[in-house]
């Protein structure tokens, strides 16, 4: 277990694991930002239907060429409350973006594709 979760954050870390969400951990998302990458927060709930129209869009625009330089971190709403307060989100559905270390740009409940690409490209 240990040689994979290394294998993985080296992976994340070289942008090349990218095209998945990853589960959000603090040590992750401070790595990310101490190297500058850009970081995609996704504030998930599985019962959410938001969150769930919001997913297979997020999937696809990731996968893309474009987009496979943004590392995706999921935050459990329910799960991680801390994690959210510490976002300063106030519903699931919330997407944020960073870019160089900071924010750049944030949404809430969107799920047109042209919104979550307009959201991600504030992070390239």
């Amino acid at each position: 277990m240990t040689i994979i979760r290394s294998f993985l954050m080296f992976l994340l870390c070289m942008g090349l694991a990218s095209a998945d969400s990853l589960a959000f951990t603090q040590s992750t998302f401070d790595k990310l930002q101490a190297q500058g990458l850009p970081v995609l927060i996704s504030i998930h709930a599985d019962w959410c239907p938001t969150c769930r129209a919001q997913a297979p869009i997020v999937a696809k625009l990731l996968k893309q060429s474009e987009y496979q330089p943004i590392n995706a971190l999921t935050v459990d709403f329910d799960q991680q409350k801390s994690v959210v307060n510490a976002f300063k989100a106030t519903m699931q559905s919330t997407l944020i973006v960073f870019k160089g270390g900071k924010e750049v740009g944030r949404s809430v409940g969107d799920t047109s594709v042209a919104g979550i690409e307009n959201l991600l490209k504030k992070a390239l």
